[in-house]
């Protein structure tokens, strides 16, 4: 093929001759472009200034924060120090050191905190439970009185061996039960209601079992207990054919 304009018409595939003196000063692109034209400037970060919405949403998360982490604070110790029975005891029973723990309790008002002991003071030394109290129980007002001031009775009781148990001890609370001789023998009692005569008394002496006394072993126990509840008790013997008792422990 050819081409064809005057004088300058070349064949296809015909080497143009150089010509002298020609120089070729315009710029040639060879697909590399200046970065430099199109790239932004970096930026310097700066510090947000006081008027930085942001930096009073950090400044309220903080305070937030703080005032809930004061508020669980303030709650978190809002119990008062109540004395509380460390082992179960018995009515009559004069406590001790020893028979007190400490147990920190949340009182929905000041009037339900009234009605126990509180540790914040020293107890008196001749304090008597005028009731029974179970191990880890809040020692309530209601159930302590002066020593002087309560009815003592020391009732002595004579049990069958095989109705009390081996390891009862002074200083336990046991509940008494009365059996007649028979089913007749309580028409009209509460004996044969199935209930205790007295509860919670404290054993106040309770030789060993091994020092039974009698032709048939019995063993002699000392309960004590309120003037009321040992005129009671005297009554149901009194009207019970036959009787006979059973001391069950409390734990």
């Amino acid at each position: 093929m050819i081409a064809r304009s005057g004088r300058d018409a070349v064949t296809c595939g015909q080497w143009l001759p150089l010509r002298r003196g020609s120089v070729h000063d315009d710029p040639v692109n060879l697909g590399i472009t200046d970065k430099s034209a199109t790239t932004p400037a970096a930026r310097r970060a700066t510090a947000p200034g006081w008027r930085d919405p942001r930096l009073w949403v950090g400044v309220a998360i903080v305070a937030v924060s703080v005032l809930a982490g004061g508020l669980v604070l303030g709650t978190s110790d809002d119990t008062v120090p109540v004395w509380a029975a460390s082992d179960t005891m018995g009515a009559g029973h004069v406590l001790t050191a020893d028979d007190l723990t400490v147990r920190r309790v949340h009182f929905a008002d000041d009037a339900d905190a009234a009605r126990y002991l509180s540790a914040d003071r020293q107890l008196p030394a001749d304090l008597r439970l005028l009731r029974a109290v179970g191990a880890g129980e809040l020692l309530p007002e209601a159930a302590v009185g002066q020593a002087t001031d309560a009815t003592q009775r020391e009732v002595p009781v004579s049990v069958a061996p095989d109705q009390v148990p081996a390891s009862v001890s002074v200083g336990d609370a046991v509940d008494v039960y009365l059996r007649p001789g028979s089913r007749s023998g309580c028409a009209g009692s509460p004996v044969c209601s199935g209930r205790p005569v007295l509860e919670g008394v404290t054993v106040l002496d309770a030789p060993p079992a091994s020092d039974a006394f009698g032709a048939d072993g019995s063993r002699m126990l000392v309960l004590g207990m309120g003037d009321g509840a040992a005129r009671g008790f005297f009554r149901l013997l009194a009207s019970t054919d036959n009787p006979s008792l059973t001391v069950v422990g409390r734990g």
